[in-house]
């Protein structure tokens, strides 16, 4: 499918941009393991990202004990959690292949970007700043940036107004079926990766526009201005 070139891409940080599941496993682990619980494996835990560290946290306790833990418990790991990941938000984390191509492209274009994460504001510019890529969006909006976050369509639509554009001249690139859901919301086009994290489902059933297997891949899908 060919799209028309945006204004405007709104980018998902991580499983879009960025592998940041290596940094957040360690921490789990060492988080778990201070409260004498089970470590999970990596593979496992990648199917717990998009939903925000609160609930991964959560799972990753739940899992361990096989039942809903007590609230005690779960606060007592998740600022344990913080704490580590904190000094682990990348050390281990790396952009994707075909990132950069696609960033360059994009910047190419004049295309206003930013970046959408569920993940908090303090963890996504400290990413962005390590990896180089902070200084390429306008905007960066975190999970708790906002009131709400995705796949609500307030911080999509919060960019579009920052940046005084049309949200039918905008775009959404994401990997998961929350970036899909938020996008169509605010009448956002919709491109995700196939590469991401997306609960472990396939992202072509969630309905995106397009899919690409490399945002290398990007100016395939765009027509020429």
């Amino acid at each position: 499918m060919v799209l028309q070139t945006p204004e405007m891409v709104m980018l998902d940080l991580d499983g879009t941009l960025v592998d940041s599941v290596p940094d957040m496993a360690y921490s789990l682990q060492q988080t778990l393991a201070r409260i004498g619980l089970p470590g999970h494996s990596e593979d496992k835990i990648r199917d717990w990202v998009g939903y925000g560290i609160e609930y991964l946290v959560k799972r990753a306790v739940s899992e361990c004990l096989d039942e809903v833990p007590e609230q005690a418990l779960v606060d007592e790991a998740f600022s344990i959690f913080l704490v580590i990941y904190s000094e682990n938000t990348c050390n281990r984390s790396r952009c994707y292949p075909g990132v950069q191509e696609g960033m360059d492209y994009l910047k190419s274009k004049q295309i206003r970007l930013g970046c959408v994460t569920n993940k908090r504001e303090q963890f996504t510019e400290s990413i962005l700043k390590k990896l180089g890529l902070f200084n390429d969006f306008g905007i960066v909006i975190g999970g708790d940036t906002l009131p709400k976050r995705k796949p609500d369509p307030l911080p999509l639509l919060h960019a579009a107004t920052h940046f005084n554009v049309a949200a039918g001249n905008a775009m959404m690139i994401g990997d998961s079926s929350k970036d899909v859901e938020a996008g169509r919301a605010a009448g956002f086009q919709v491109v995700c990766v196939t590469y991401g994290y997306n609960f472990g489902q396939d992202i072509r059933a969630a309905g995106p526009d397009a899919v690409v297997d490399s945002l290398a891949e990007l100016p395939a899908l765009f027509q020429a201005i």
